[in-house]
Parts: structure tokens; sequence; C-alpha cells
């Protein structure tokens, strides 16, 4: 559902729990939406290694671990932790409004 300024609702926050990834299509676009510390944060769900879909990886403590290679990357900020990912994943803005986790791609 499109709401203003290009928002678009992904799910209910209390259907969201603390820890939680979900991998989602949004408007075309792969992604991923994470909680983390009561926020949301969300990545296009790609690795920038090697192209490997980052929500088949292990998210912990703020931090998705590519399945494919064991990239890491902070989720907060998209910032590559570890080789083989020299590159920083692409950030997706993420927000909780209205009881409603939302994402708008730039």
């Amino acid at each position: 559902m499109e709401t203003n300024q290009g928002w678009v609702d992904v799910a209910a926050v209390d259907g969201f729990p603390e820890g939680a990834m979900q991998a989602l299509i949004v408007d075309g676009k792969e992604v991923v939406v994470f909680r983390v510390d009561g926020n949301f944060h969300a990545l296009q769900d790609y690795c920038t290694h090697d192209g490997g879909d980052l929500s088949s990886g292990t998210f912990a403590a703020g931090e998705i671990t590519c399945a494919w290679h064991g990239a890491r990357f902070d989720v907060r900020t998209g910032r590559a932790l570890s080789p083989p990912a020299y590159e920083d994943a692409t950030v997706v803005e993420a927000r909780c409004c209205d009881d409603r986790v939302q994402v708008r791609l730039r």
C-alpha cells in the first residue's frame, strides 16, 4: 500500500519482533528489513561481494552475514564490515508510522 511521499507499508510493528528480519519485494526491488534496539532498518537484499541474497544469511547483534561467502554488513548503516565485501550495502529508508513498518526507496 503506497502512502504519502513514497513510503510503503510493509508490516505491522506488533508482528515484527526485536531481532527479526523480513525479506520483501517493494516496487520491484528486493529489500530486507531488520528490527534492532526497537528501530527499523532496511537494506537492498543484495551482497555487494557476489550478489547473494543477504536475507539468506545470519542476522545477529545488528549485523547480517551473507550465507555465500561470509561478508558482514552493519544493518543500520550498510557498512561492509569484513572481506570479501569491500563495498557497502545499499540502505533503504525505514521507519515506524502509526504502528506500521514502512520503507521508502531512494
